[in-house]
């Protein structure tokens, strides 16, 4: 495969709620939805509003009727993009579908309850595309040139981050994670824990550390959750979200290429994330690694195999 012929797009890098507001069309208002796309094979990662401007464009286009939709988790605005998807009401398209839960028939009711009375008027069964539902035990599969395999993460309910390998490069999607949510907690009950429970607190913190930098380490691409500045954090600690300085360091333990911070509060403007932007910069200069750090944007587009070109 040449490499140069995969790309990635961002469709949607906002979080918890669209923010379709002049003042954050710089970075873009639509919620997560990203696509991969290499030798005629689309993977979408999420299903926010940000699926509803990339089904409008597959439409369109001459490629493969073909695609596979990964969702990270269930929560709306990962979701809440489907019930507008055109591809799924046209007999055309193959769409598979893969989420958390433990069989195919999960996925199905998951995805189809928001579609249900009294929240839709129009449910999954209107679908005219051949909509088949997956899990894999493994939680590794095939889909043409891309490998994906995925793993819990920590947000609340089952959530999965996914790693994509393609063209000899690694793509990792978490959009919604709280990293280091252990050591957080331990420096935060350290005063009220004896020896023997902050013994096991520090185990247990090092070992998801360990878990959590697995499925990016060495990533030539790494979209993780940076929704919180350090006192928004402080205040929704435990709520599943990242502060962006956590963010930053743990790309740089994973020894990243290439970050973009993702999942941008729908309160934070243009402005506000040029800001968070130079921080960040400033961060992985101090370091001295060869990470390059950016800001998500909607509409950016990166040649997958030429990853120093975002």
């Amino acid at each position: 495969m040449n490499s140069n012929s995969a790309y990635l797009r961002f469709w949607g890098v906002r979080g918890s709620y669209a923010a379709p507001y002049n003042s954050h069309m710089q970075v873009g208002g639509n919620t997560s939805c990203i696509e991969i796309c290499a030798d005629n094979h689309t993977l979408i990662c999420d299903a926010g509003t940000g699926i509803i401007p990339l089904g409008n464009r597959l439409m369109k286009s001459k490629q493969n009727r073909e695609l596979f939709i990964v969702l990270s988790h269930y929560h709306w605005d990962h979701i809440n993009g489907l019930p507008f998807f055109v591809p799924a009401f046209s007999p055309d398209w193959k769409i598979s579908i893969l989420g958390p839960g433990d069989s195919p028939e999960d996925v199905a009711q998951a995805v189809g309850s928001q579609m249900k009375s009294p929240y839709f008027p129009v449910g999954t069964e209107n679908w005219q595309a051949k909509i088949e539902y997956k899990t894999y035990p493994k939680h590794r599969f095939e889909f043409g040139p891309l490998t994906v395999r995925y793993q819990s993460v920590h947000h609340p309910g089952l959530t999965y981050g996914y790693q994509i390998s393609v063209g000899g490069r690694i793509i990792t999607y978490i959009p919604d994670n709280e990293c280091m949510f252990m050591e957080k907690t331990l420096i935060q009950k350290g005063s009220k824990l004896n020896d023997e429970e902050k013994t096991y607190y520090d185990l247990m913190k090092d070992e998801e550390y360990e878990s959590e930098l697995e499925l990016s380490r060495d990533a030539d691409i790494l979209i993780h959750d940076s929704q919180y500045t350090f006192s928004e954090y402080e205040q929704k600690q435990g709520w599943g979200h990242s502060c962006y300085l956590d963010t930053v360091q743990s790309a740089l333990d994973a020894n990243v290429k290439l970050l973009f911070l993702f999942h941008h509060d729908p309160a934070h403007d243009d402005k506000f994330m040029e800001e968070i932007r130079k921080d960040a910069e400033a961060i992985v200069q101090m370091s001295e690694k060869d990470m390059r750090c950016f800001v998500a944007r909607e509409g950016m587009r990166i040649k997958i195999g030429n990853s120093s070109g975002a």
